[in-house]
């Protein structure tokens, strides 16, 4: 049985509750300054948070809009520290009428710091990495070519890159390595994969990534507006990013993941659906049942979906948006302990 490469993964990954307020929240206990954090508040339909190291504190995306980038210390996430950060005083990341299910904060670990210079690609782009989780942040000004390749800085080539323009309103643009090239999924959408003629995110290498387009890449790569990308490359025991298929029963598909997850996010791709979110934060036991969409700024919604296991997850429905009967499904999963850690540390992973 093959050791994982990460054997604590709360070191690189964790979720974190807490409670609204009228004043700004600090979160701790994450036992890492986080380099991504992603927020959405579960009793009320505020947007979604994702705020990161490169961009700065303060400025924030929304993953269910494609709206530019907001500066607004105060609705946005202040601060990050040691192991945690301070929220702003208002929506949508701090809400005092949010204080039965509170907020749900994921929380990603890159370098550790605003980034630096990567000249790997023919556009030097700016990359916060931690090549031992296999994520990095980073941040480019696109020109326009359709032969453009931007260096992502993970030294191997990425699973998943996520990319979203941060002067205008095109929509956020999801590669995934089991998607039919050129598509892309749409991470504000519920939309089937496609390859808009405006452009994609293509050719992903071990040092760079660049762009297809029928007419022109504006979408992905226009002239002058700045671009964040996330990337991520699948580590054993701690990421995984891949494919599965429905069988639209009760007792669902099961994925192997080689870990018990501690975040599942999933899309059906060959059909309109939604970006489920679930977490072992949410939801600690067997079945999950709380879930969140990336694509809306839904209240946190409650039907029984899948369960968390001691090596994947298993789907507990037959709901389209995750187990239709012979649909396609991409997923992105974190761990929350591997199934054998390391030499030493060999205890496989229990069920919960």
């Amino acid at each position: 049985m093959a050791y994982a490469a990460i054997s604590k993964p709360s070191l690189y990954f964790d979720s974190k509750i807490y409670l609204g307020s009228s004043s700004a929240v600090t979160v701790t206990g994450l036992g890492f300054q986080p380099d991504w954090v992603w927020v959405k508040d579960r009793d009320n339909g505020n947007n979604h948070v994702l705020v990161d190291v490169v961009r700065g504190a303060g400025k924030f995306l929304q993953s269910n809009l494609s709206n530019a980038e907001v500066n607004n210390s105060s609705q946005s996430i202040s601060a990050f520290t040691s192991d945690g950060f301070t929220t702003g005083t208002a929506n949508p990341a701090n809400e005092s009428a949010s204080t039965t299910k509170g907020f749900i904060s994921w929380n990603w670990k890159a370098g550790n710091s605003a980034g630096s210079s990567n000249s790997d690609g023919s556009i030097t782009s700016t990359v916060s990495v931690n090549t031992t989780a296999g994520f990095s942040i980073l941040k480019w000004t696109g020109d326009s070519s359709a032969s453009a390749t931007v260096g992502h800085g993970l030294g191997t080539t990425p699973a998943v890159i996520i990319t979203k323009e941060l002067n205008g309103g095109d929509y956020w643009h999801v590669w995934h390595k089991d998607l039919t090239n050129p598509n892309n999924l749409f991470l504000n959408t519920s939309h089937a994969q496609t390859a808009p003629s405006d452009g994609t995110l293509s050719n992903v290498g071990s040092s760079t990534f660049g762009f297809q387009g029928a007419t022109n890449v504006v979408a992905v790569n226009e002239n002058g507006i700045d671009n964040i990308g996330y990337c991520f490359a699948e580590k054993k025991g701690y990421s995984k990013f891949g494919k599965y298929t429905g069988n639209g029963n009760a007792d669902g598909t099961f994925v192997y993941t080689g870990f018990k997850p501690a975040w599942v996010m999933t899309k059906e791709i060959s059909n309109t659906s939604s970006w489920d979110m679930h977490d072992n934060k949410r939801d600690s036991n067997n079945v999950c049942n709380k879930y969140l969409l990336a694509e809306a700024a839904d209240v946190e919604g409650t039907t029984d979906i899948l369960d968390f296991l001691s090596n994947g997850f298993k789907f507990r429905s037959s709901n389209g948006d995750r187990n239709e009967s012979g649909a396609s499904y991409i997923y992105m999963a974190f761990a929350e302990e591997p199934l054998v850690a390391n030499v030493g540390q060999s205890i496989p992973a229990t069920a919960r």
